[in-house]
């Protein structure tokens, strides 16, 4: 089963980006293949797909750090050719998969850091240690001291602290523990409460059906399948590939 992305329920919403028709090469290596899809006001939008399906290699070129052919969109305006900073001060803010914290500073210092070209510090600080309690109690730790998950959650924060309009998470789950990935999850339920649009490229498929409003499956850098995660969840194909039967 595949369905047209125009077609689901991100076209009843204002669309905030709108990827048409992208392709992505590391030299002789196509990495995306006529990709294309939108993200709806409000909404959790996932690409999922395997490790090398393409999607980080999709994310960096949404944020302008990856050049491709193609049109993508964001509120309307193309971002081709536009620096990541200009970016960022659009309001599209990417939390990488690699993190890039600042590990010898402070939890407290990498938010502060967070908001140096968007939102107020003390209002975003706020909702992030609410959103985030752990973080809360590590406020004066390193963030090299910290487990992989707490780093996972003070990325998320510190992309939080740029006051999103459109928030990346790229592989926000990769190898966490079952206890910081429910942390995880409520922050996302949460940053979604707040109307930040979000666009998940996730490995682990049950999590992204739990959160997506639309889900796109990625292999190859081609989008194979794409539709709600109800209509997903009855997909043979995904069921037994990604969902284990």
């Amino acid at each position: 089963m595949s369905t047209d992305p125009q077609s689901s329920s991100t076209a009843t919403r204002d669309t905030v980006l709108s990827v048409s028709d992208v392709n992505v090469s590391y030299g002789k290596v196509q990495a995306l293949r006529d990709v294309s899809l939108s993200v709806g006001e409000g909404e959790v939008t996932s690409v999922i797909g395997p490790n090398g399906a393409g999607k980080s290699t999709l994310a960096n070129a949404i944020s302008g750090f990856k050049s491709f052919d193609g049109v993508i969109e964001y509120r309307g305006s193309s971002v081709h050719g536009r620096p990541p900073e200009s970016i960022v001060e659009s309001g599209l803010i990417h939390c990488t998969e690699s993190r890039n914290l600042f590990g010898f500073m402070t939890v407290d210092d990498n938010l502060e850091l967070g908001s140096y070209q968007r939102g107020d510090v003390a209002e975003r600080k706020s909702l992030v240690y609410e959103l985030f309690p752990r973080l809360d109690e590590r406020r004066n730790q390193r963030a090299n001291t910290m487990s992989g998950g707490e780093q996972q959650m003070l990325a998320i924060a510190r992309a939080l602290m740029s006051d999103p309009d459109l928030l990346i998470l790229d592989e926000p789950t990769l190898g966490l523990a079952p206890i910081i990935l429910e942390d995880i999850s409520d922050g996302i339920d949460a940053i979604q409460s707040e109307g930040v649009t979000v666009l998940l490229c996730e490995q682990n498929v049950t999590f992204a059906m739990d959160h997506a409003d639309e889900i796109h499956l990625l292999e190859n850098g081609e989008i194979v399948r794409s539709g709600s995660p109800a209509m997903l969840r009855d997909d043979d194909y995904i069921r037994e590939s990604y969902l284990g039967g």
